[in-house]
């Protein structure tokens, strides 16, 4: 009897029983061709995989407000004149004052920027432009192009300079306490005195 294609050949002895010819076999059930697989379900509540876009760069509101710990620094404050002392004694005030100017023109002041002023004798300049009258002198205040000197009695005439050095070389009790406010209203980013701590701090306020 001839094998059925595509069957070993095997002994029935150790197949078992054969099955009758093709004609009365039962064909085998084809298997399913697998199907594409259906995509899984999105879980519910939850977006799709489409990646969101990025944020738009802006600065936060809050940024833009200064926050309560922020220093708080008011006009006032901010326009007040830095104040430096140059400890010195009375006989030795005004040289004090003469180092303090080389250093301010040094390091870049216009001379038409700084006003010095005395509590007790004049400075030899203010002496010398004096003694060709008081037009003259006061014209080159008002100029403006050079060291200014005068002192605390005609102080008052003097405008505002970036910068005022004061030498507390000596006259009257009162003379610090008198120049001392006026000399700070006259500056416009640096006071600097000379003369002694303790004399200048009962007047301007410890740590100065």
């Amino acid at each position: 009897m001839p094998l059925i294609p595509e069957e070993p050949q095997i002994h029935e002895s150790a197949q078992g029983p054969r099955a009758t010819p093709a004609s009365g076999r039962t064909a085998p059930t084809p298997r399913p061709v697998p199907g594409p697989r259906p995509a899984a379900p999105s879980r519910p509540g939850r977006p799709g995989p489409v990646r969101p876009a990025p944020p738009v760069q802006r600065t936060p509101r809050d940024a833009a407000k200064p926050g309560p710990s922020g220093p708080a620094v008011s006009a006032a404050a901010a326009a007040a004149p830095q104040i430096q002392l140059i400890p010195a004694s009375f006989e030795s005030a005004l040289d004090a004052a003469e180092e303090t100017v080389d250093l301010l023109l040094e390091s870049g002041r216009a001379p038409g920027d700084v006003l010095v002023i005395t509590t007790g004798a004049q400075h030899p300049w203010a002496d010398h432009e004096l003694s060709f009258g008081e037009a003259a002198y006061w014209a080159q205040h008002d100029a403006g192009d050079d060291v200014f000197y005068t002192d605390a009695a005609v102080a008052s005439r003097a405008a505002t300079r970036p910068v005022v050095v004061v030498a507390v070389n000596g006259g009257p009790d009162t003379a610090a306490a008198t120049v001392l406010p006026l000399a700070l209203s006259r500056a416009g980013a640096l006071l600097i005195v000379c003369g002694d701590p303790q004399r200048i701090n009962s007047v301007l306020g410890a740590g100065v």
